[in-house]
């Protein structure tokens, strides 16, 4: 089955279970609730606006998380040379 294409309409769950290295790009863009153990509902669009984002940075990314999308596997390593695991810190 082919992987949802990346929107601001995609639901958060699709985004994290289809594009990993997604979970740690929108922590670092302030959307941390993803890994706190409360579970998000709802889209993309949902999650970024009650964390105060508009429409103009929302697309933004949604355009960064294609383009890193479409980069091979290697190449989605971040600066340290970490793969996209990201451990969960207890609360």
């Amino acid at each position: 089955m082919a992987k949802p294409g990346i929107t601001k309409d995609i639901l958060i769950e699709e985004l994290v279970e289809n594009y990993p290295f997604s979970v740690r790009y929108l922590m670092e863009k302030g959307i941390r609730c993803i890994m706190c153990g409360e579970p998000i509902w709802g889209t993309l669009e949902e999650a970024a606006k009650e964390k105060g984002f508009d429409d103009e940075t929302i697309q933004g990314f949604v355009d960064e998380m294609n383009k890193m999308a479409n980069e091979p596997q290697e190449e989605q390593k971040n600066q340290n040379g970490d793969t996209d695991e990201v451990e969960v810190e207890e609360i």
